[in-house]
């Protein structure tokens, strides 16, 4: 079983004091960018979940995932979210995390990564320049 060490107990805890202060929609998603860092801390993915992912075919993988985003209301999220606002409602958690979850998912599908964003935000911060 995995067993948390005293420096990832606190930086959980720093990733999850640092969304206190936001508003709800923005501390679901300051979180939501940070859960691979929460997961790794907790020790998820386990060694199993490892071997049963990579066992699948790549479209199981992919409904995973889906599956998993679809979901992230009901996952560790919620919990991160709850300490955070401890008087704000379940209702209102859960829908600020779903919000900060297709937020990600369509800045990920707007914004090509493969170079085209790069070179434009450069040629856009020259002409900015040569004004």
């Amino acid at each position: 079983m995995y067993q948390m060490t005293q420096e990832d107990i606190d930086e959980k805890a720093e990733i999850i004091g640092g969304v206190v202060p936001l508003p709800l929609r923005d501390a679901a998603w300051m979180l939501d960018r940070d859960m691979s860092r929460l997961d790794t801390l907790e020790g998820r993915p386990t060694p199993d979940q490892v071997r049963r992912f990579r066992a699948m075919t790549p479209e199981q993988q992919g409904e995973y995932l889906r599956h998993e985003r679809e979901h992230a209301d009901e996952g560790p999220m919620f919990g991160y979210l709850k300490r955070a606002r401890p008087y704000a409602a379940d209702a209102d958690i859960k829908r600020a995390i779903m919000e900060a979850v297709r937020f990600q998912e369509d800045c990920s599908r707007f914004l090509r990564w493969d170079g085209e964003y790069w070179d434009r935000a450069a040629r856009n911060h020259l002409a900015y320049l040569w004004k």
